[in-house]
């Protein structure tokens, strides 16, 4: 039968709905091909893009079953055991693992397999240069149903870790010694500062020592030609006249007086010496309790000796105050904190220094405020800036308030401007509090 009797057969109109429904099922067969092919595209795509991953990749990837059978490795990991990725597939990932740490990655699989949780595990590699150190993220590889196929290892070496830390440790033991040689220079300056003060201070007590000396040996000479005579055999009668005209009963009430004075002048001395020893220290011991307000003070005698103006200093609160801390260290931020204060009053008529120590939850606070004009608010956000200074080139480092401030935070404490209504600038001190007084 041909296609015209079974036209007849049929009827012209249901001979037209079947060519319809063939175009139709040509028609989608051949949509259908095109999604196929688009698909087979996108697929090619992917490959190839996962393919240029696992070639550049610079952490180690590993793809395994839930058996622990390797199914694809970066290049990395290739290059790290070398052995080619083809003749890596199908082999179990122990068998690259140090035998000390099979059982815990073999584990750390297994329950990332069962729970479909991401977890963390460290094993030494074994590779033809020896052991090498790696942490591995261990995340489960799920079908289309979210079910558990196997596993995705990424690991990154922890040997360039471990250098990179050694590394950083040296850069921040390199950071404290220029620290410390920061602070000991800005000390250096304001000891420099403090020259005339000190020369000063050291000359009226040696003074007053070398002139009580030189009547002490007046005194000695008059005392030997005294008892020359005596020795002599002399009579009462001149010994009285003698020991009248060399003025005897006078200078020995007065040689008490002498040797008090040279006393005093002499402990003068060593208590200024003690005080520059105490200043220049380097301060970079182990931690200690001391006095704030004794250390306060030293600073304040120390600033006020270089000062040419009639500085009104008070001290208001507790005393003693027992703080933690190197001595050296605060004494150094106390001395910036004056130091300033006294370059900001400087030229001004009845300049005044107030110091006022308070305790604040187990805390010692130290406020210093003068009389000067104060910061400018914009001033105030750059105060505690590295090398910002609003003094005159040549006046001022610009380091002192930024080392200050450093200092302190390392005692575990803290160092702010406050604000506040009224002439001058207010610095708050705050440290932990140490022994009892």
């Amino acid at each position: 039968m041909g296609i015209d009797d079974l036209r007849k057969d049929l009827g012209d109109q249901t001979w037209v709905d079947v060519l319809r429904a063939m175009d139709r099922t040509y028609a989608e067969l051949v949509d259908y091909q095109e999604q196929l092919e688009s698909r087979n595209a996108e697929l090619t795509n992917l490959r190839h893009f996962l393919s240029s991953i696992m070639v550049s990749i610079s952490d180690y990837l590993v793809v395994a079953d839930k058996h622990g059978a390797i199914a694809d490795a970066s290049a990395s990991f290739c290059n790290l055991v070398g052995i080619e990725v083809a003749d890596l597939v199908g082999r179990p990932l122990r068998d690259f693992v140090a035998e000390a740490d099979t059982g815990g990655l073999s584990a750390a699989m297994a329950e990332t397999v069962a729970l479909r949780r991401t977890h963390t595990q460290s094993a030494d590699l074994i590779t033809p240069d020896g052991l090498e150190p790696v942490e591995f993220s261990i995340a489960p590889q799920l079908d289309r149903r979210r079910k558990s196929t196997g596993v995705v290892l990424t690991g990154r070496p922890l040997g360039a870790l471990k250098r990179a830390y050694a590394e950083l440790e040296r850069s921040h033991e390199a950071l404290k010694q220029t620290q410390g040689q920061l602070v000991r220079n800005e000390k250096m300056a304001s000891l420099g500062r403090l020259l005339a003060g000190v020369a000063h201070e050291l000359n009226n007590p040696i003074s007053f020592v070398y002139a009580n000396t030189h009547t002490l040996e007046k005194y000695l000479t008059q005392f030997e030609t005294y008892f020359e005579r005596v020795q002599a055999g002399a009579s009462r009668e001149e010994l009285v006249a003698l020991r009248e005209a060399l003025k005897l009963d006078r200078n020995l009430k007065n040689l008490a007086h002498v040797v008090q004075g040279a006393r005093d002048g002499a402990e003068r001395v060593r208590d200024i010496v003690e005080d520059l020893r105490r200043l220049s220290a380097d301060g970079a011991g182990e931690m200690t309790d001391f006095d704030l307000l004794e250390t306060a003070r030293i600073a304040v005698n120390w600033i006020e000796r270089g000062s040419k103006s009639d500085l009104r200093i008070s001290y208001e609160g507790q005393a003693p105050c027992m703080v933690r801390g190197r001595p050296g260290h605060i004494q150094q931020v106390l001395m910036n904190l004056v130091q300033n204060a006294v370059d900001a009053m400087d030229g001004m008529e009845a300049p005044a220094l107030r110091l006022d120590l308070r305790d604040e939850g187990g805390r010692a606070v130290l406020e210093i405020s003068d009389t000067g004009p104060g910061i400018a608010a914009a001033d105030a956000q750059a105060i505690f800036d590295p090398f910002y200074t609003t003094k005159e080139v040549g006046k001022g480092t610009g380091l002192g308030l930024s080392i200050s401030h450093k200092i302190v935070e390392e005692h575990g404490g803290t160092l702010e401007l406050v604000e506040r209504a009224g002439p001058g600038a207010c610095f708050r001190l705050s440290l932990p509090r140490g022994g009892a007084a």
